[in-house]
């Protein structure tokens, strides 16, 4: 699998070995003849109709310099902002919900929840495939249509709830759609890859990455504003999918008009298959499911959980201005991401991690017992420092994973070449961020389970303050204990 580990954490580099240069799941032109050498002629580009480009070749430093950096450069602009629309339209359910009730429906509890959670659900699920899209039909094609399938639920989300009386399993429908723009991110990702050589990959994948992320924070923002913005004391629900229209538009014809396909973008099955007999790649999907888990999970739940905490801001101003506040969530929690990994290179991954959700069940625990206050600000402050102890720890995780391949791996252990396990540390990453990414639909779950039981979602999150704790002492036990840490080094 071609996702590279700053994907998710946007900080870091790609591991590069003595051996050859790291490319992902490619290691050295598909497009280079056997025999050849890095001359002035490998600089030659061929360009080929369709915009397919042959020839590329990012470690070449001729060719990257006169014609590689540019090319490179506009293909990664087009690419962050389909990725940017992919997140919008992944994260427009878990706002539109929280304003059902505004426009006439009826849907219970549980059924708003199953709405919040089946974007994530299918978003997760698609994102193993998605990868695979690039080296079968071009970085440039899967990006138009990747951008275009995100019209789909946009259109389908505004004709749904433009009438009361659409049934709940048409709803379920179309917000499963909405899973389109969680796997655009790895296709997004696995593409930038293979522009970029690898002493610049991990700046660009950050920035692609982070664009994307950025989508959640802005749709959280924006939403709840235009669909009050003319509403008059309503709430117009079809403007939250019919605003990103003319930009989904206009994604598709930038990467048509801008965009390129690249010849030598090959995927590679066969690592991911390796990958997943590797014990560690499981253990760390664990931890991650903790990690970015709890960030989309609660992104999706946050506009929910004001709603239902502060049901006093009965007013369509008031509410509006809370909810659009709930965009603050994932962008604190972005911006975090590489600090994480930034202080997991000082102090160690393992420890970075461990000391991650020590903070978050220390935080859960506090906003539960501060609850009762009924305090919108203490509420809001507290759960900003729960994604930003998600945003930390997701970058730390993503640290960890080279280092376990290339120490503790069975491969490893085997006597496997850095190469290898380079390659098996690539695919385990994108595995472990498809894995992560299904606690955008547990949480929810969790939460809906807890409060169909109890009328409370107060054991939910004692149940999250219980699995941070587990997930902090099976990061102890795995790759910080003693033992553990004398075979593996500062994991």
């Amino acid at each position: 699998m071609t996702v590279d580990r700053t994907a998710e954490s946007g900080a870091g580099t790609p591991p590069e070995t003595d051996a050859e240069p790291w490319h992902g799941s490619v290691a050295t032109s598909a497009d280079a003849q056997p025999g050849s050498t890095r001359t002035a002629d490998a600089a030659a580009l061929e360009f080929r109709s369709g915009r397919w480009i042959a020839g590329w070749d990012a470690e070449n430093k001729e060719q990257w310099e006169s014609k590689g950096r540019s090319i490179a450069k506009r293909n990664l602009n087009w690419s962050i902002f389909a990725e940017f629309l992919g997140f919008v339209v992944w994260q427009l359910w878990s706002i539109v919900v929280v304003q059902l009730p505004a426009a006439g429906f009826t849907f219970t509890t549980s059924e708003i929840f199953w709405l919040i959670s089946m974007p994530s659900l299918v978003g997760a699920t698609l994102r193993i495939p998605y990868t695979f899209m690039v080296p079968r039909f071009g970085g440039r094609n899967w990006t138009i249509v990747s951008a275009l399938l995100l019209l789909i639920p946009s259109i389908g989300l505004a004709v749904c709830v433009s009438n009361p009386e659409t049934p709940f399993g048409v709803m379920l429908l179309v917000a499963a759609l909405a899973g389109f723009g969680g796997g655009n991110f790895a296709s997004s990702m696995a593409n930038i890859t293979f522009f970029y050589p690898a002493r610049e990959k991990g700046w660009a994948l950050g920035l692609n990455a982070a664009g994307g992320n950025l989508g959640a924070a802005v749709a959280q923002l924006a939403v709840p504003i235009a669909i009050t913005l003319l509403a008059a004391g309503t709430v117009n629900l079809p403007v939250a999918g019919l605003m990103w229209v003319p930009f989904i538009l206009l994604a598709a014809f930038g990467a048509w008009k801008y965009m390129d396909n690249l010849t030598s973008a090959k995927g590679d099955v066969a690592g991911s298959v390796a990958a997943l007999k590797e014990p560690h790649l499981w253990i760390m999907a664990f931890l991650y499911i903790g990690t970015f888990g709890s960030f989309i999970g609660f992104a999706g739940v946050f506009p929910k959980l004001i709603k239902d905490y502060f049901p006093d801001f009965s007013s369509i101003a008031v509410g509006t201005v809370a909810l659009s506040l709930a965009f603050l969530g994932p962008l604190v929690g972005s911006l975090a991401r590489p600090f994480g990994g930034r202080m997991a290179d000082r102090m160690g991954g393992a420890r970075m991690t461990v000391t991650t959700f020590a903070a978050m069940a220390a935080i859960t625990l506090v906003m539960i017992w501060t609850l009762p206050l009924k305090n919108f600000w203490l509420f809001l402050a507290l759960f900003l420092m729960l994604f930003t102890a998600s945003g930390f720890g997701n970058g730390a995780t993503y640290r960890m994973i080279p280092i376990i391949f290339a120490t503790s791996s069975r491969a490893a252990k085997a006597g496997a070449s850095s190469v290898h396990t380079a390659k098996l540390a690539s695919a385990s990453l994108g595995l472990v961020s498809a894995i992560g990414a299904y606690g955008g639909f547990v949480i929810p779950q969790v939460l809906n389970a807890s409060n169909s039981a109890s009328g409370s979602y107060t054991p939910a999150f004692y149940g999250f303050v219980g699995a941070y704790v587990v997930m902090l002492l099976v990061c102890w036990a795995f790759y910080i204990r003693p033992a553990k840490q004398n075979a593996m080094g500062h994991v």
